[in-house]
Order: structure tokens, then C-alpha cells, then sequence
């Protein structure tokens, strides 16, 4: 099983703008910290501001920041507002009339239905402040991101 990139991104990137919670970040500049072009980060965000986890503002001085305390934000709203699941499995396209192949995907398509909801469960207890502890001191608010 693959990790989702776009959520570990869009955590990565949520952690350094709670660094600086009244610092407006162009698109940009974010995509400097990830590696990435600017438009993947309009992109992944826009899903983000839909969901209330990030703002918006253009022009000069605009950019993107935290919408509510990094406290107020679950790892389970971020990926869901990025529509993301964490555990997926490819499954064979059904051959028409194989009975095998149909128990098969049943069995893993339940099992997968029940790790999905435990993680969720998880993941909803679990907020970007409790990420930025775990980094320890050296998560200090007010510091420019790496």
C-alpha cells in the first residue's frame, strides 16, 4: 500500500503555516517548502478553503493562512476536504461468472470498508496541534518553515 503524498504534503505545509498563523503564504512559497508548482498547491487548497481549514485572500499582500486554530483541525478533516483515503487496494475487475473472483473482492472490499472507518476514527482524535507537540521544542510559532 502506497501513503497518500497530498495528505503528508498538506500536513507538512498546514504545520509550517501554523508557524506563522498571521502570515498570509502566496502559492508560491509554498510550493517552494514541497517541491512543487504553485498550481498543485491552489489545487489541493481549494478543497481545503471549501472545507474551512484554510482562507484566501488576493492581491498584494493576499495569500493563504489557517482559517481556525491549529487546535480546531482534525488529520480526518484534512483528508477528507481532500477527498483522500489512506488505505486503498487495487482490486481485480471482475471476470463475469467467476465466483472466485467475486468472493475475493467481497472479502477485501469489507476489510478495507473496516480499516477505512477504524483509521477515521483515529484520525479524527488526532490535530495539527498534536502534531506540533509531538515536533517538540524546536516546533516554534512564529518561525519561517525548515
Amino acid at each position: 500500500m502506497k501513503r497518500s503524498d497530498r495528505l503528508s504534503i498538506a500536513l507538512h505545509i498546514l504545520l509550517h503555516m501554523g508557524q506563522r498563523p498571521d502570515t498570509a503564504m502566496t502559492s508560491e512559497e509554498i510550493a517552494g517548502w514541497v517541491d512543487t508548482n504553485p498550481v498543485v498547491i491552489r489545487r489541493t487548497f481549494a478543497g481545503l478553503r471549501e472545507a474551512g481549514i484554510v482562507t484566501s485572500t488576493k492581491g498584494h499582500g493576499g495569500g493563504w493562512s489557517l482559517a481556525r486554530p491549529m487546535a480546531q483541525i482534525s488529520l480526518q478533516q484534512v483528508q477528507q476536504a481532500l477527498g483522500e483515503r489512506l488505505i486503498t487496494l487495487g482490486a481485480r475487475e471482475e471476470s463475469p461468472g467467476c465466483l472466485v473472483e467475486i468472493a475475493v473482492n467481497r472479502a477485501l472490499d469489507d476489510a478495507l470498508e473496516e480499516a477505512n472507518r477504524l483509521l477515521d476514527q483515529r484520525l479524527a482524535n488526532i490535530t495539527l496541534a498534536d502534531l506540533a507537540r509531538d515536533i517538540g521544542p524546536h516546533f516554534k510559532l512564529g518561525q519561517p518553515p525548515h
